[in-house]
């Protein structure tokens, strides 16, 4: 296996519904090879499934959408944009009055679908052929697809699984709609597969690691409030993998911090191939960061955007005294505007903040495409200080509760936040929990964790309009209900 240090570079062909697989080609291996999704003259060397692992990773960059909508469900965001009409789908999701017919979240559902089946595809024919290695590649398959089936369950709740292999045209009129738990320990079980065939020295910059695994089992137990499992892997994970907290806070979302100390699995951009709004999946860019630049934006350091997803009072009142996360996460426009004479227009729902870890900087113009749909900033997905508070919490409310452990996890975070050990947290219990979920909040803010940490934990009565019963998922486009003809009944309320 050839053996690149640049970043991973994902190219984009998706399927255009559920069910249906395209053929892939990718860019990165600079190969203009197209195979086809039955293909019996596939998987007969180690390149074929080589070529098929990029094309699994593929996917990934279409995860701007979950990071983006998933920010904007919460109580951190105001969706913003141009008009109370710009992106629909958006706004909706943003007052919880997102239907069935909703564009944005018939995206998430058939791209994470596309992952799915591109991992799957793998799985399916991990027999084929042996090679030196190959457990590697089925390992990260089998990680990939985890992470996709992740992303569908926290958005839909129960979804159809297929653990064999792909799915195909027809499926959907026959399988159902899998239980939340059976979806989980499908999850698992890829998961745990994953920890045990990877190492934490990845064979390419931007592939899963044996860390990125354990991390994401941890949070997987977590959603399901098995406490004690996720204390086991993450306190695993802390003590054996090579994890450190970056130093400067700041540096973790510049260009340079990219697969830093704490990266424990970044989903990889580039500014190598355009995408236009026909085609935003089809972007080797970040393409949320384009959507919440400062619109009209003249000055130094950054450049304009689309002012989607801004930061609301309330959030910014999160940060306490002597938080040097604040400055990082939170670009104060007017502030900034006063010091340094850059110029800017507003948008709907103006608040005067932006999401300062994720918008567009200053760069070079010969990127390809529309500059706002093409930003290279990578997507830290699963961070080291994500893994330490998912870990505080989970021996702050595992069966026998460690707190003095949490506090140590905890206050990790904190210190590195204030620069001293002056504000450490030193409360138990219920307390603790509390000081827990409110680090996570200012520590993770704009990363698009918050809905979902609120729904998980009882508490997404916090965002404006959230229907209890209804909102803790979202609905299944109804175009797939419609294909299910039948077999497959709407989530309740929608």
């Amino acid at each position: 296996m050839r053996n690149y240090n640049q970043k991973i570079k994902l190219g984009f062909i998706f399927m255009a519904s559920l069910f249906i697989l395209s053929a892939c080609s990718d860019d990165y291996l600079n190969n203009s090879k197209i195979y086809a999704e039955d293909s019996e003259s596939f998987f007969n060397s180690e390149a074929d499934y080589y070529n098929a692992l990029v094309a699994a990773y593929d996917p990934l960059q279409s995860t701007f959408i979950n990071v983006l909508m998933g920010e904007i469900a919460s109580n951190n965001t105001l969706c913003g944009g141009e008009s109370a009409t710009d992106v629909p789908g958006y706004q909706q999701v943003d007052d919880m009055t997102h239907s069935p017919i909703n564009a944005q979240l018939q995206n998430l559902w058939s791209w994470m679908y596309g992952g799915v089946n591109r991992a799957a595809y793998i799985i399916e024919f991990e027999d084929k052929t042996f090679f030196e290695g190959k457990d590697i590649i089925i390992a990260e398959a089998r990680f990939l697809r985890a992470y996709y089936n992740f992303e569908l369950v926290k958005w839909f709740g129960d979804i159809p699984i297929k653990p064999e292999g792909r799915f195909v045209l027809g499926d959907e009129k026959t399988i159902p709609r899998s239980p939340k738990a059976d979806v989980y320990a499908l999850i698992e079980a890829d998961l745990q597969y994953a920890v045990a065939n990877l190492s934490y020295t990845a064979p390419q910059l931007g592939r899963a690691t044996k860390g990125s695994a354990q991390a994401l089992l941890g949070k997987v137990y977590l959603f399901q409030d098995k406490f004690d499992e996720s204390a086991t892997v993450l306190e695993n994970l802390i003590n054996n993998g090579p994890y450190i907290l970056e130093s400067d806070y700041n540096k973790i979302f510049e260009f340079d911090g990219e697969n830093g100390t704490g990266a424990v699995f970044e989903v990889q951009y580039t500014d190598i191939e355009g995408a236009g709004f026909g085609c935003l999946q089809c972007s080797e860019g970040n393409v949320a960061v384009g959507f919440q630049g400062v619109r009209g934006y003249q000055g130094t350091l950054y450049t304009s955007g689309f002012s989607f997803n801004v930061p609301t009072q309330e959030v910014v009142d999160e940060f306490e005294d002597g938080d040097n996360r604040k400055d990082v996460a939170i670009l104060d426009i007017n502030a900034w505007s006063d010091s340094t004479g850059a110029a800017f227009t507003t948008g709907y729902e103006h608040t005067g903040y932006y999401n300062r870890k994720y918008i567009p900087r200053v760069r070079s113009t010969d990127a390809a495409g529309d500059l706002n749909l093409t930003n290279p900033n990578n997507y830290r997905a699963i961070r080291f200080a994500d893994v330490l508070l998912m870990a505080a919490e989970s021996f702050n409310r595992k069966s026998s509760p460690d707190d003095t452990k949490a506090k140590i996890y905890l206050n990790r975070v904190r210190e590195r936040a204030f620069g001293n050990a002056t504000n450490n947290i030193t409360t138990s219990g219920t307390n603790l929990t509390a000081a827990i979920y409110k680090e996570r909040r200012v520590e993770l803010v704009g990363e698009g964790h918050q809905f979902f940490d609120l729904v998980r934990t009882g508490r997404g009565t916090q965002i404006a309009g959230f229907a209890s019963g209804k909102n803790e998922v979202f609905p299944i486009p109804l175009e797939e209900i419609q294909f299910s003809q039948g077999n497959w009944s709407q989530n309740q309320g929608y």
